[in-house]
This record gives structure tokens, sequence and C-alpha cells, in this order.
């Protein structure tokens, strides 16, 4: 019996054809650890400031994880997207467990859009409908609770600066 080595490269082509695809595994998450951290006012035109302490999402990598996988947040804490230079953002809260509130913030440092309680896991596109320079993220429900409103003014401290 004589080998055909065109006929053993024909079996290999078509294994590796039909085998069945492996999804590439995601990364693992960053360790929110790991992230910049910095003070975050925001001040509202009726009532007092409001400070916390926020973690900064100032990579590519930092700014497609965010908040997901967190299973709490305190009312004090939340996240900072900074964007450079503004653009629309469009975000979604993919394996995100926890209401979250979106509060979308100009290059004015002025909020231009409030989104209340997005629901957690889903893959709905939540857009900024504008320019902004920056997305901020608290605990749901604590834009109506401490009385946000489009207008109110936002700042923070570059980590380090």
């Amino acid at each position: 019996m004589t080998t055909r080595p065109w006929l053993a490269a024909l079996f290999v082509l078509a294994a590796l054809t039909l085998a069945p695809r492996i999804p590439a595994q995601e990364a693992a998450p960053l360790d929110l650890s790991s992230f910049p951290r910095t003070e975050l006012t925001v001040r509202p035109a009726q009532g007092a400031a409001q400070h916390f302490h926020v973690w900064v999402a100032d990579t590519e990598q930092r700014s497609q994880q965010g908040l997901m996988f967190v299973r709490d947040l305190p009312e004090s804490q939340g996240m900072v997207f900074p964007l450079t230079p503004p653009r629309v953002e469009n975000m979604w809260m993919k394996n995100t467990y926890i209401e979250l509130d979106m509060l979308f913030v100009d290059g004015k440092g002025k909020v231009t859009r409030i989104v209340e309680r997005a629901h957690p896991l889903s893959l709905d596109t939540i857009s900024s409908g504008s320019p902004v320079a920056a997305v901020v993220e608290l605990k749901g429900g604590l834009a109506a609770k401490l009385g946000f409103k489009v207008g109110d003014a936002v700042s923070w401290a570059k980590p380090g600066g």
C-alpha cells in the first residue's frame, strides 16, 4: 500500500475546515483597584454640591469594561469616562449587574442628558444624543434622589495632576 501525501493533506484540511469553531475567550476583567481614582463634584442649580470618589476609565480597555461585573456600588462612588475629543457616546449595560444613572457631560462641564436606572444586563444602546466630553455613572436612582438636572455643573481633577 502506498501513502499519498496529497490525500493525507486533504484529510487534515477537511478536519480543520469542519471542526467546530471555539470562540476566543474574553480577557479577564480588570481589577477596579488598578483604575485611577479621583474626586468628582456635581453642583446642582438647587441644593448643595455632591462629592463622589470615582474610578477613571481613561484607557480603551478600562472604558470597555466600565462597571461591568460590579455587584454593589455605594452612593459615594461611581465612574467617569473622559472623552477626548468630545463625541456622541453610546453605552450599554452588558455584564453590568446593577442599575446605573448616567450623566452625559459636555465640554463646558454641564450635564446635557441624564439616563436614570439603566437596566442591568441590557444590550440596548444608550446614547448621549450630542457630543459630550464625559459620561458619569452613579448608583441607580441617585440622580433623582439628589435632584440632579440637565444644566448642572460637573467637575473632577485629572488623577495625578
